[in-house]
């Protein structure tokens, strides 16, 4: 989705936003030759900014430059897909534990509000269910009041999300997507009731069940193939 250039402070802003969400989303697939001027025109933009947003773009890993002038769109790995999933791990948790403990009524009429959204994550209900999805968590984890940790796990999200949606395109069934809807209510109950151990472990498990943790297996299952 274009956003409107007041919104950031430069073009160069707009067009590392605009090109990162579309790496994210999937619109520009992994692996994909970066056509710069086509950008360029799209966004109707000099080739400049859509330089300086690449030169961004390839110190976060998500673009690499294969010669001189040919930028790629990075390429799935397992390797990184695992990163990301072990850090979730590590952060999410601890995130929802402070969570429990810092909650205000502002924070727990937002939790209500985003799992009222909540759809189950499926084939059937795609982008809507995964956005619904990811303003769920970052509500619960932005309960924790760690401005660094709210940051991390926000860029970690970012990078997840073209893991995630591979994970969405697996057969999985509809029963652990099932599961995973409903803990979404239970964590919601947990918070609200400062269950730190609780929301801790409900947590590490729902993760541990992700579309993420699907995609590693996949991926993991073609590289032996």
């Amino acid at each position: 989705m274009t956003r409107s250039l007041n919104v950031f402070s430069s073009k160069g802003d707009v067009a590392y936003n605009e090109i990162r969400s579309r790496i994210l989303t999937g619109e520009l697939p992994a692996g994909s030759r970066l056509a710069q001027y086509d950008i360029a025109d799209s966004l109707n933009m000099s080739i400049t900014p859509i330089r300086e947003a690449v030169r961004r773009l390839l110190s976060e890993g998500l673009v690499e430059l294969v010669t001189h002038r040919d930028v790629r769109v990075a390429p799935i790995s397992v390797a990184e897909a695992r990163q990301l999933f072990e850090v979730r791990l590590a952060l999410e948790p601890a995130a929802a534990e402070l969570a429990s403990q810092r909650r205000t009524e502002d924070d727990i009429t937002a939790l209500r509000v985003t799992a009222a959204r909540l759809l189950p994550v499926t084939q059937q209900w795609g982008e809507e269910a995964l956005s619904a999805h990811r303003e769920f968590h970052r509500t619960l984890y932005a309960a924790s009041h760690n401005d660094l940790l709210i940051g991390l796990l926000d860029n970690l999200w970012d990078k997840s999300d073209r893991y995630r949606r591979l994970g969405l395109a697996l057969p999985v069934g509809s029963g652990p997507r099932t599961v995973d809807h409903q803990e979404h209510h239970k964590m919601v109950e947990l918070i609200i009731a400062q269950d730190g151990p609780g929301i801790v472990a409900l947590t590490r498990e729902h993760i541990l069940n992700s579309l993420t943790a699907n995609a590693i297996d996949m991926l993991t299952e073609n590289a032996s193939e």
